[in-house]
């Protein structure tokens, strides 16, 4: 059972502690790819703020009855089912969006931060406190994105959610709605949020390979049962 925090501090903590993206750093390549415009980057936010927090709910509720073997699976066929549903919803009442997002709103599915979240939280945790987890990285996550959408759309289109800003718009600089500007923008922010988090205590984000992904002990155990495997069958 995980430590218990009161419920205030885990809603918090993906605001900028454990910012999904800017301190965890999960979830990159669809904050990179749909942050071009504050439109996609709202609705991206809120899409996948949906299903991180139904998805934690339903895995928290599920968690002592779904066996350790077969979680993955399991918690992959939960998320997949309301990223369908919000897919649907999407595709009913903003078509628009929908199709501005393109795959990136199907690929909700696998984005590492709602299955890090069931890995590392909802299933091991209570379905309240799960909820306002989910709630919180769904902030944190929609926060980072429109941060990086409001820098990249103002300078590299020159107009805000679509609306042309007269100052702006005459020499945009398009090299920020490029893949260059953005991981450019990203470094910048990330930069920033890490400043701002060592001068509140918290230790400095870094990349340490696979060890900083949330799933890393689930796939050390699938490469160690692979290897003894294939050990057994080269010893036979």
């Amino acid at each position: 059972m995980a430590e218990k925090k009161p419920l205030i501090k885990e809603l918090t903590k993906g605001f900028l502690a454990e910012n999904p993206v800017l301190r965890l750093v999960l979830g990159t390549c669809p904050t990179l790819a749909v942050s071009t415009s504050v439109t996609n980057a709202i609705g991206m936010g809120i899409s996948a703020s949906a299903v991180l927090i139904c998805s934690n709910i339903a895995i928290s509720a599920l968690r002592k009855i779904i066996p350790s073997k077969v979680r993955i699976p399991a918690y992959i066929v939960v998320i997949a089912s309301f990223v369908t549903i919000v897919q649907m919803i999407v595709k009913a009442f903003a078509p628009a969006l929908n199709e501005s997002l393109g795959v990136y709103l199907p690929l909700i599915v696998v984005n590492c931060i709602i299955l890090g979240r069931a890995e590392a939280f909802a299933g091991k945790n209570k379905v309240l406190a799960s909820a306002v987890d989910g709630l919180g990285m769904g902030i944190g996550f929609t926060a980072a994105l429109l941060a990086m959408a409001i820098v990249r759309e103002l300078l590299g289109a020159g107009s805000f959610a679509g609306h042309a800003i007269p100052l702006l718009s005459q020499n945009p600089m398009t090299i920020f709605i490029l893949p260059p500007g953005g991981f450019f923008v990203f470094g910048i922010l990330m930069a920033c949020a890490n400043k701002i988090a060592e001068g509140r205590g918290k230790p400095k984000a870094e990349l340490h390979g696979c060890e900083s992904c949330p799933m890393a002990a689930s796939c050390k155990l699938i490469q160690t049962d692979s290897a003894e495997n294939v050990k057994e069958a080269t010893v036979e």
